[in-house]
């Protein structure tokens, strides 16, 4: 029999996620006390207990909001990355985890988005809970067959721009996040405003600064002049590199130098030798539309695979109101 448990004890969580492969910082009490902490997120937790009274299963959501005001019940959806983490992947457990996340997120979200981080193999969990699977693209690259391979796998014209770079003198650091998190975020608002997409607001990456481990998150950056023109927020947890958030320098000058490419470089030969064994691009499109990012992420190597999303969709007009309104904020922006 399964139990449902709300508010899980933190070093209870922790133990289990220690001894469960998929374990990833999204569904971590850290991550919760980020979520608590800032202003337009609000999460859903929902844990699994046995009949001896053992956590068998965690599933958090952010409930993420654009506006503060009446605003935010049209942009509220409710994303979960990488959950739920359940022992032995045990569907009986997963619906159970998912019939009591259904009641509370239909009062909280308008839609629920489960981004896969690995090959879910949860049975007919999802779908007798009401969830669609939708195909969705992600790329990993194995770390662990070490710089001289992963150098071999990178196609020529990746390779040239990574040359460019180094002829250009850029730098590049890796940093703890604390005392930084205004120069990154600086350079996160240029890129976002330039595709006129919402993104999390600068509490969201200072409290994750603050909550989680310095070895947990790290700022890969580029500098040129001493002047950073490109920063890659990145957990580093479980032996893997999670590419987070990204911002740039856009200015032509620097755009020319081909920064980027040799970030990306630098990150995943970092990872590679410092014990990492997995490069997580956190997503590479829908397999049936064109991008221009998924075949940049491919000229890295690294295997392409269709771990999909759940979702579901709890208020219907609310939904079509929202998809409205970001169309608005593109033309505003």
């Amino acid at each position: 029999m399964i139990k449902i448990d709300l508010k899980i004890n933190n070093d209870e969580w922790k133990r289990f996620l220690s001894e469960h492969k998929n374990a990833n910082p999204f569904q971590s009490p850290e991550m919760l006390k980020v979520l608590k902490e800032c202003k337009l997120y609000d999460f859903i937790l929902v844990g699994a207990r046995n009949e001896n009274n053992d956590l068998v299963g965690v599933l958090l959501s952010q409930v993420q909001k654009d506006y503060k005001s009446v605003l935010g019940n049209f942009t509220a959806r409710s994303i979960i990355w990488g959950g739920p983490v359940v022992k032995d992947n045990r569907s009986e457990i997963v619906f159970e985890i998912l019939k009591e996340y259904d009641k509370i997120a239909s009062k909280k979200a308008i839609y629920t988005q489960f981004r896969n981080l690995w090959d879910i193999h949860y049975g007919d969990g999802f779908e007798k809970s009401g969830f669609y699977f939708d195909d969705h693209l992600n790329i990993l690259i194995d770390l662990s067959v070490g710089e001289e391979e992963l150098w071999k796998n990178i196609k020529k014209s990746r390779k040239e721009g990574i040359r460019k770079a180094k002829r250009n003198d850029l730098v590049f650091e890796v940093n703890n996040c604390s005392g930084r998190i205004g120069t990154f975020y600086k350079l996160l608002k240029n890129t976002f405003d330039n595709v006129k997409k919402p993104f999390p607001k600068i509490d969201f990456f200072e409290a994750i600064a603050k909550n989680f481990d310095e070895s947990e998150v790290k700022l890969f950056e580029l500098k040129k002049d001493n002047e950073v023109i490109v920063s890659l927020l990145a957990f580093t947890c479980n032996k893997c590199i999670y590419a987070y958030y990204i911002g740039t320098n856009r200015e032509h000058k620097y755009f020319l130098m081909r920064p980027i490419d040799l970030l990306y470089w630098e990150t995943i030969r970092w990872g590679a030798l410092n014990g990492m064994e997995l490069f997580d691009w956190m997503g590479a499109g829908k397999p049936d539309i064109e991008y221009g990012v998924r075949k940049f992420k491919l000229q890295y190597g690294g295997e392409m695979s269709n771990l999909g999303r759940f979702e579901k969709t709890h208020k219907p007009n609310l939904m079509k109101l929202g998809k409205l309104g970001l169309k608005l904020y593109q033309k505003i922006k």
